[in-house]
């Protein structure tokens, strides 16, 4: 794996990782108030057309990393709804 790779990966989990507290959290507390739902709602959708990008390009670092953020962010979303 070249430099380049590396430094993708990198950001790759780093970004991708950055969600796991915030799910933990709303998860644990309940508490979505402070949370913008046009935020996440837009994030969310973003971060579904970077998946499908990477699966047209059939880039599995792109399918990856996007496609475990949007697990994530999606999860916040829906917590966002159901409580509100």
């Amino acid at each position: 794996m070249n430099t380049i790779d590396w430094m993708g990966s990198i950001a790759a989990t780093l970004t991708t990782s950055s969600f796991i507290p915030q799910v933990w959290k709303v998860w644990r507390t309940r508490h979505t108030k402070d949370i913008s739902l046009g935020m996440y709602a837009i994030f969310t959708f973003g971060v579904a057309v970077w998946l499908a990008y990477g699966i047209l390009l059939n880039s599995w670092p792109i399918i990856i990393a996007n496609g475990i953020t949007v697990c994530l962010a999606g999860a916040v979303l829906w917590m966002k709804l159901h409580f509100g």
